[in-house]
């Protein structure tokens, strides 16, 4: 599945972000089932992007 252009968009400017503060980026994919594109860096940073290029930042960090 290809992402579109606005997700290509929002993409590029995330992983900029991300490598400014030398976050590592795992991994970028795209959900079959809801057309989101995915990213997840660091520890604890999960970013989805819809086709419209609506960004949602999701932090996975544990709370003890």
């Amino acid at each position: 599945m290809e992402p579109t252009v606005e997700q290509k968009t929002a993409m590029y400017r995330i992983c900029q972000q991300l490598t400014k503060m030398y976050t590592p980026i795992y991994l970028v994919t795209t959900d079959t089932r809801t057309g989101d594109l995915i990213i997840i860096a660091g520890e604890e940073i999960e970013v989805s992007v819809s086709p419209e290029g609506k960004v949602n930042y999701e932090s996975t960090e544990a709370e003890f």
